[in-house]
């Protein structure tokens, strides 16, 4: 019962990780990153489909993307997805290729964008907490209904406040990761 509830707690500390990556690999850091356009989705013959699923997208230098269709009638759907998304490019294509040249941040947005990296940080150190304090609950709840002892529940409730310390240390980590990068110059 300990080990089952301490263990749910890690996965749902280990999601709310997860969503943290995830938001911040979206965050144009002033150079380029494929995951930009994760959230861009296409029409591709009635069905919105994401610009990764029908196009080779790749990053030759730190300042550009380069998106190549596999079916080059998608070329000018996948131009207007991009415009349409409003990510601040302005899409180029020869034809075969379609490129994303990532302009340079100013410093006010870099500010901004360390502000929204904050946020984000904030609200996932709130739900590591949020999920200690279930955890906690349902140890309480397991001791008052006979199925752990006292001495089990303070060992379970030490466990749980371990494991939200060190998730919490390792949002920090990536929180300063991704703050030096968006700061990078």
């Amino acid at each position: 019962m300990l080990n089952q509830i301490t263990q749910n707690a890690e996965d749902k500390m280990k999601k709310a990780l997860d969503n943290l990556n995830e938001s911040l690999s979206g965050l144009r850091a002033g150079r380029a990153n494929a995951h930009i356009l994760d959230k861009v989705t296409v029409d591709y013959y009635g069905t919105p489909t994401a610009i990764n699923q029908i196009a080779n997208i790749s990053i030759p230098e730190p300042r550009m993307i380069t998106i190549q269709p596999y079916d080059s009638s998608m070329m000018s759907a996948i131009e207007k997805a991009i415009l349409k998304a409003d990510l601040g490019f302005n899409p180029s294509n020869d034809g075969k290729i379609i490129r994303l040249i990532v302009p340079q941040l100013t410093e006010e947005r870099r500010k901004e964008l360390v502000k929204l990296t904050k946020k984000y940080g904030e609200e996932c150190k709130v739900a590591m907490r949020n999920v200690r304090r279930k955890a906690v609950q349902k140890l309480k709840d397991s001791e008052k209904s006979g199925d752990i002892s006292e001495d089990e529940l303070r060992e379970g409730e030490k466990n749980i406040q371990d494991l939200t310390d060190k998730e919490i240390k390792g949002i920090d980590v990536v929180l300063k990761e991704k703050e030096k990068e968006i700061l990078e110059v």
